[in-house]
């Protein structure tokens, strides 16, 4: 059977494909297996309780009628009934008034538009800003001729849902970071990137109109680390200066699920679009995504929803709905969530030093996320194949490689040190998942000092 070029871009082996693949085979598996590698979020009980809780009570709001007959409740509304391609209204309704309570923007439902998940927004998001421009959209470019634009990363690595979701080819512009050695509490053998401006602003690609959007995920997934205040502040000033839309990917970060240790402010402008998602809460069985922008932004993805899905799934919102209306969502979030991912980072940091504290292991500050990003330092082999090594012991992590879109990793040894590995596993699936990765980083080392 024979496919479009669309179709075969589809098909083809992708980082994020492989991701979920081994996530799913490894809920099948009958085998035990250290699941360090998936993007889940961890079950947490609070969370569970309150959940369940919440959907219990949407099944159970109707009333009955003369007959003994149970009249339609929220739950059955929401699976029963479709919104309209914007998303649930009530949701938006509910989520204009957190967002203007806790942070004053002055948002309108126009604002507010709902995705089947935040990798369902991306995609709709990047092939808006990324692509092929037509005559009239081509500002920058002096030869009056359709232009492609690249979404640019500021800071490489990135997520690696990002690298496949364009239509036609992958339109991406990335900067390598500035590596720093840094302490954390009180210990070396860590590192932080930062976001080398001075690269960025004598990028090509953005100094001759060749950018349709800048987009950072913040924490960032796969590193968990948090771009600071002042780096936001001067993404913000250069997409505005080039008239373009600065995306930020909140899917860790603030307000829910507000997986972020460092001390961070969440901003929005017109200028600004920001993607949350109800994934890294819980609830990503939902698939529900969230995009707050400017108004026309919003109409161009409720006109995607209506041509790819007709209208986002209205279940999620359902649940999220009286969540934040009365704040118990953030409440969640500070309450429950971050304490538990802050916990489960410094069982996993401790873990890793004892595995390889001699060794040359560098781990990336955890601000953030539900993972850490460890740096092999001269690794005799890429991480590729210390994946496959792994997976055959039974633990699965994430190699490094799928993390650079828009540079030519070939060129750069860094991003063939790196893996990402979850930190939403349960206490003794840690344990036994470190110490696989110990026993074969280790080996590896010692039979290349031989």
């Amino acid at each position: 059977m024979k496919f479009s070029k669309f179709g075969q871009k589809f098909t083809q082996p992708t980082g994020i494909s492989q991701l979920m693949d081994d996530l799913g085979n490894a809920l099948k598996s009958d085998q035990p297996i250290n699941m360090l590698g998936g993007g889940n979020p961890a079950r947490i009980k609070a969370v569970d309780e309150l959940f369940l809780q919440t959907y219990q009570t949407l099944g159970n709001d109707g009333s009955v009628n003369a007959t003994g007959t149970a009249t339609s409740t929220t739950a059955l509304n929401s699976m029963g009934n479709y919104s309209n391609p914007q998303g649930d209204a009530a949701f938006i309704d509910a989520l204009v008034g957190f967002f203007n309570r806790h942070y004053d923007w002055n948002l309108t439902a126009a604002n507010i538009a709902l995705t089947n998940g935040s990798q369902n927004a991306f995609f709709y998001l990047f092939n808006l800003f990324g692509g092929a421009f037509t005559n009239e959209a081509a500002e920058h470019n002096e030869s009056n001729q359709s232009i492609d634009k690249s979404i640019l990363l500021p800071l490489a690595p990135e997520y690696i849902g990002y690298s496949d979701v364009h239509v036609d080819g992958q339109h991406f512009a990335a900067v390598l970071p500035h590596i720093d050695e840094v302490s954390h509490d009180g210990e070396d053998g860590f590192f932080k990137y930062r976001v080398d401006f001075a690269a960025l602003e004598q990028l090509p690609a953005l100094v001759e109109g060749r950018i349709g959007a800048i987009c950072c995920s913040r924490p960032t997934n796969p590193t968990g680390n948090v771009l600071t205040d002042e780096e936001m502040s001067r993404l913000s000033d250069i997409a505005k200066r080039y008239e373009v839309p600065l995306i930020i990917d909140n899917a860790y970060g603030m307000p829910f699920p507000n997986i972020i240790y460092s001390d961070a402010h969440l901003n929005w402008d017109d200028n600004t679009i920001l993607c949350f998602s109800l994934s890294k809460i819980g609830l990503p069985g939902v698939r529900t995504g969230i995009i707050v922008a400017a108004p026309e932004v919003i109409a161009a993805v409720s006109s995607m929803n209506a041509v790819v899905n007709l209208a986002p799934t209205r279940f999620g919102a359902a649940i999220a709905t009286p969540l934040v209306k009365d704040d118990r969502i953030k409440q969640l979030s500070d309450n429950e969530i971050k304490p538990f991912y802050q916990q489960q980072a410094k069982l996993a940091v401790r873990l890793l030093k004892e595995a390889l504290g001699d060794y040359p292991l560098v781990i990336h500050k955890p601000e953030g996320a539900i993972f850490l990003w460890l740096w092999f330092k001269d690794l005799p082999i890429d991480t590729v194949e210390l994946y496959e090594r792994l997976k055959q012991k039974g633990t699965l992590i994430v190699p490094s490689k799928y993390f650079f879109p828009g540079v030519d990793v070939n060129d750069y040894k860094h991003a063939h040190e790196c893996i990402r590995m979850s930190i939403a596993a349960d206490e003794q699936t840690l344990i036994e998942g470190i110490k696989v990765i110990g026993e074969v980083v280790r080996e590896l080392y010692d039979n290349a000092r031989c």
